[in-house]
């Protein structure tokens, strides 16, 4: 009787033990972030052109889709303006258009971007 007492005394101890450690375990992030924050921060701030800051965030996207990432909101549109503000309308409106299709609940703010930028109007 003692020994099967301590038998499940063991196996609760482990069970507790392995449930502890797997609340530890950290949960992998929704979106890979790369530098998009720091980039939309120089952004604001006009610390840097905004070429590189295209190149950069095109550079990340590589790595974001090598990695089968999903890209955080946003990122499609502020590459989108990026181009915007380079004269690359093509460009702009393909990644305006992605932003609205990966994240529909943008459609009327990217609407509104594509509207102007057809006028003529720049962003």
């Amino acid at each position: 009787m003692t020994t099967s007492l301590s038998a499940w005394r063991a196996v609760a101890a482990l069970l507790l033990g392995c449930t502890l450690l797997a609340g530890c375990s950290g949960q992998k992030s929704l979106y890979q972030w790369e530098s998009y924050q720091p980039q939309v921060y120089e952004y604001f701030k006009g610390e840097s052109s905004k070429e590189e800051q295209a190149i950069a965030l095109e550079r990340d996207l590589e790595k974001i889709k090598a990695k089968n990432g999903a890209v955080p909101p946003g990122y499609h549109a502020q590459l989108g303006l990026l181009y915007s503000s380079l004269g690359k309308d093509d460009q702009m409106i393909q990644q305006l258009r992605t932003e609205k299709a990966l994240f529909p609940e943008s459609a009327p703010y990217m609407d509104f971007l594509m509207n102007n930028a057809s006028k003529g109007t720049k962003q």
